[in-house]
């Protein structure tokens, strides 16, 4: 029993590193409904229609709605499912120029995005608008905080500082939902600094560039996106959520060729690099959201 279960994940690291295959083009003679170009395979190679469309059915409009919105082509089901059980081999893979086999990055960073802003704002399975609940929380505390008011042994400059620190989080909070692929897009760029420190030699690409490692990591940002998709539309709890950007070690392994012990402590290290930034910025702006109540 433990060697059929050996044998079967051998099988599936060998497919993880190498699943895609081209088939070879079909024989049949097709000619084209726009150019009347007369060519074999799946495209025409003088305008590039698909041998499949000709006479107008409700099938080809379906195909042309699903093309229109980039969700035609083989690669963005592929690319879906090379996120959840290759990634990082996937990112390596399109690193190499196997870009037309994949869902381009950016675009579908964009698209998961847009469904998941949906999925939070109630296209779920409670039909709970998450967004929502978020601002209410605010309004919450605020709530708390003006209570203390008639409290006279309270802080009249700490109360009035928290209460402009609330709604200056609020603000930004909002802020944040509306142009949150701005944010994320930074995010991980400000994040791909000290991860590219650590990464930039690793085995499998020794000479690897910033623009290359940035990609790759809109591709990583996209896999755990669709796993908090996921967990948002069957309203898992937030602390599970959380885990899931955790999950990058994999892809990060996958495409370095480092193993799984160095893959984690450069991950470590560049995340402490960056907390320390971050935690920098946010206090600085915690001292001048008091100061500037005080004042």
């Amino acid at each position: 029993m433990f060697e059929r279960i050996k044998e079967k994940y051998r099988q599936f690291s060998t497919w993880q590193k190498q699943p895609y295959q081209v088939k070879p083009l079909s024989a049949k003679e097709h000619v084209c409904t726009t150019c009347e170009t007369h060519f074999q395979g799946n495209y025409c190679p003088r305008c590039g229609q698909s041998s499949k469309l000709g006479r107008y059915s409700f099938k080809n409009a379906f195909l042309l709605f699903l093309d229109v919105w980039g969700l035609g082509n083989r690669g963005m089901f592929r690319t879906l499912r090379d996120l959840i059980v290759r990634p990082g081999y996937m990112a390596y893979d399109y690193l190499k120029g196997m870009m037309m086999a994949y869902f381009p990055p950016f675009k579908l960073f964009f698209l998961l995005i847009a469904l998941s802003l949906l999925v939070e704002s109630g296209f779920n399975i409670r039909r709970v608008n998450r967004l929502e609940e978020s601002m209410e929380l605010y309004d919450k505390m605020e709530m708390e905080n003006n209570g203390l008011e008639n409290d006279q042994q309270g802080d009249e400059i700490e109360k009035q500082a928290t209460a402009d620190f609330l709604g200056k989080a609020k603000k930004a909070n909002v802020w944040i939902n509306k142009h949150l692929s701005i944010v994320l897009l930074i995010v991980v760029l400000l994040l791909c600094g000290p991860l590219y420190l650590f990464f930039r030699h690793c085995p499998n690409i020794p000479d690897m560039r910033f623009s290359e490692f940035f990609v790759s990591m809109i591709y990583f940002t996209d896999m755990w996106y669709l796993y908090s998709i996921v967990a948002s539309f069957f309203c898992m709890n937030y602390y599970y959520e959380s885990v899931f950007p955790l999950l990058t070690i994999i892809p990060l392994k996958q495409l370095s060729g480092y193993s799984y012990w160095q893959t984690i402590w450069r991950a470590i290290l560049a995340l402490g690099i960056f907390i320390a930034v971050y935690l920098g910025i946010l206090i600085a702006f915690f001292l001048f959201s008091f100061i500037s109540a005080a004042r």
